[in-house]
């Protein structure tokens, strides 16, 4: 029999209180976050029927496609066999209105790779199970138009005032350039870019999303800050490549997000090597370890690293990124995997303002 018990646990007769019995499953570690499944309040009934566990667990990143993959783990943690339902319950957030979460992916300069990764991980939330959106941060120079193949789509406006996003491989998207043809350049002031901004932001009807991924311009200056005074930003993800001075500016932008209270989520490291067709050897173009080291000096995750792959361009520069592309895929699999776990840091950031109820088994 499961019986949840809600808050501490009541003292025994004699005023001693009693501790919660441990279960099982309280001790299973989660194979993408590697915390306990207890720590994470992740299990919400269990039974024991006929010599097989029952487990009703709900997850706060998307859980698509691991339902047989995590089964078979926690059958071989319990020694039995086991019938596991995996749900996503993603935590509640307040984002903007029309989406829960908001996930700045950011670079301290261009040219690292940070569009191609936007638009890649909102494709992989989208795969995952989430339901996502992305905006195209990057007033100056946009670029997610032409990446999700909406060249010459024009939103929808309703009541006169708001955009409803262009739907694209499953996601939803708004960018600037939807709104002005290719060659308009964006001849604006910092204050100008800014309102344009607070209008997508402000103005955009986003259909109930658990996470909007923000396309950031590169650097540190009134975009990323009209972001943090408009939306409530759950985290900010780092681009960077193994070179120094990548490196260097992308210390830049987490510092920069420090100072406005945005959680970093981790750093994705691009262009991480070459596999050579002729020899088959992984070749590291720019330098080795760089993401790493930086994740390490600021006690934040390396999210994931991708290779510097041709296809990876075509595939984005065709309108069709790499995870619609080739979703069967190595690096499409590389993207979902970061996409869950960026998912799981936010999950991890909202449970810690408030404890999960206490898990306890009897067994009859």
């Amino acid at each position: 029999m499961f019986r949840r018990q809600v808050g501490a646990p009541q003292g025994a007769s004699d005023g001693t209180p009693l501790l919660p019995m441990p279960s099982p499953f309280e001790r299973f570690a989660d194979p993408l976050l590697a915390v306990s499944w207890g720590e994470l309040g992740a299990v919400r009934r269990a039974a024991q029927l006929d010599g097989r566990w029952h487990v009703d667990v709900a997850l706060g990143y998307p859980v698509a496609g691991l339902a047989e993959a995590y089964t078979n783990a926690l059958a071989q943690h319990l020694g039995q066999a086991v019938t596991l339902e995996l749900t996503f319950a993603p935590p509640t957030g307040r984002g903007v209105p029309g989406a829960s979460h908001v996930i700045a992916v950011a670079s301290g300069k261009g040219g690292v790779g940070k569009s191609t990764t936007a638009v890649n991980l909102a494709l992989a939330l989208d795969r995952a199970g989430a339901k996502t959106g992305i905006l195209d941060a990057d007033i100056y120079g946009p670029s997610q138009g032409m990446m999700l193949g909406t060249e010459g789509k024009r939103p929808e406006v309703r009541d006169e005032r708001l955009f409803v996003p262009v739907k694209a491989h499953g996601i939803e998207a708004i960018s600037m350039s939807m709104l002005v043809t290719d060659k308009t350049p964006m001849v604006w002031r910092g204050p100008m870019a800014s309102g344009a901004l607070r209008q997508l932001m402000g103005q955009t009807q986003w259909g109930g999303l658990d996470y909007l991924v923000v396309d950031m311009p590169p650097g540190t200056g009134d975009i990323q800050l009209t972001l943090s005074q408009q939306a409530r930003v759950s985290g900010a993800v780092i681009v960077t490549t193994p070179q120094d001075i990548a490196l260097q500016d992308a210390r830049k932008g987490i510092e920069m997000f420090r100072k406005v209270d945005i959680p970093i989520l981790g750093i994705v490291e691009n262009m991480s090597w070459f596999a050579c067709d002729g020899c088959g050897k992984a070749h590291h173009l720019f330098g080795e370890g760089g993401g790493a080291r930086v994740a390490e000096e600021y006690g934040v995750e390396l999210l994931g690293a991708f290779p510097l792959d041709p296809r990876i361009r075509e595939c984005t520069d065709g309108g069709t990124p790499t995870v619609a592309a080739q979703p069967d895929g190595d690096v499409a699999a590389r993207y979902i995997d970061c996409a869950r776990r960026i998912a799981g840091r936010i999950w991890q950031l909202a449970a810690t303002a408030s404890a999960p109820p206490t898990i306890r088994m009897d067994e009859q």
